[in-house]
């Protein structure tokens, strides 16, 4: 079953499609930088991004940082809301039960699929950060070495060690948006109710983690920490927010996957 739904996933177009559109905007940013020599000051606009005119190995971690806020949380929520309010919506879903496919295989199988989407969609944009920002934006110091966040120098074995780290971060934030979408998956038959449910939790978080009233909530929102990746590339490493990101994403990973789980193993299926 996770075979099937892995193979799916590669085949469907939308997969590719979405994935394209979140490396375009990254993309453009790494032209018009090329063209105009032309960055943030530093400490403003997107991580990193400030840091990139003249060293492109860091454009992979400023391309995820320009679409982590908005655009990988949404295409990661449209496909987790379709995971199982897809096959409702389009009345296969009863006919996969029917045949002798249990409902935690069936709900284990899609969020496979969900997480290798994620996975897939985090290191292809890092992966196509580091080919434009090779190409457009130069390769930097000829030894290799690269400014950390805290202005020291950091060298090409410890860059390489630390991105790891930091597209293991994101794609563990994520996951916890995926895992808050199939939960409302298994509550609707509409895939796309799913998705803005999901994003409407998001918006939510970001408004309340600007609003001083909230102050008591920000420390377990889940886009709290989402940022938190930049911490990995100071000298030394400054933990704790990452630490606490990691904690925070697994708890609501175990929370959200139980939740629907329970539910979608005891709901009445008629679509």
């Amino acid at each position: 079953m996770i075979r099937v739904e892995l193979v799916k996933l590669l085949r469907r177009p939308r997969t590719w499609v979405t994935i394209a559109m979140l490396n375009a905007l990254p993309t453009l940013v790494a032209v018009l930088l090329a063209l105009t020599d032309i960055g943030p000051r530093p400490g403003t606009g997107p991580p990193f991004l400030s840091a990139v005119l003249t060293d492109g190995t860091l454009f992979p971690l400023a391309a995820l940082a320009i679409v982590l806020p908005l655009f990988l949380p949404v295409a990661v929520a449209v496909i987790g809301g379709e995971a199982i309010a897809g096959e409702a919506q389009t009345g296969t879903l009863r006919y996969l039960l029917v045949r002798p496919v249990g409902r935690t295989r069936l709900i284990v199988a899609k969020m496979v699929s969900v997480v290798a989407f994620v996975l897939l969609a985090v290191v292809v944009v890092a992966v196509v950060g580091y080919v434009v920002g090779q190409l457009l934006l130069g390769d930097g110091d000829p030894s290799g070495a690269v400014a950390s966040v805290s202005g020291t120098s950091l060298d090409s074995t410890q860059i390489a060690q630390r991105t790891l780290l930091a597209l293991g971060y994101v794609t563990l934030s994520m996951l916890g948006v995926a895992a808050l979408a199939l939960l409302l998956s298994t509550f609707t038959d509409s895939a796309i109710g799913a998705a803005l449910g999901t994003v409407a939790f998001l918006v939510a978080s970001t408004v309340l983690l600007g609003l001083d009233a909230a102050d008591a909530l920000q420390p377990w929102l889940p886009t709290r920490y989402w940022l938190a990746f930049v911490d990995l590339f100071r000298d030394p490493i400054l933990w704790r927010d990452v630490v606490r990101g990691v904690l925070l994403q697994g708890a609501y990973l175990l929370v959200f996957l139980g939740a629907a789980w329970a539910n979608f193993t005891t709901k009445d299926v008629t679509s």
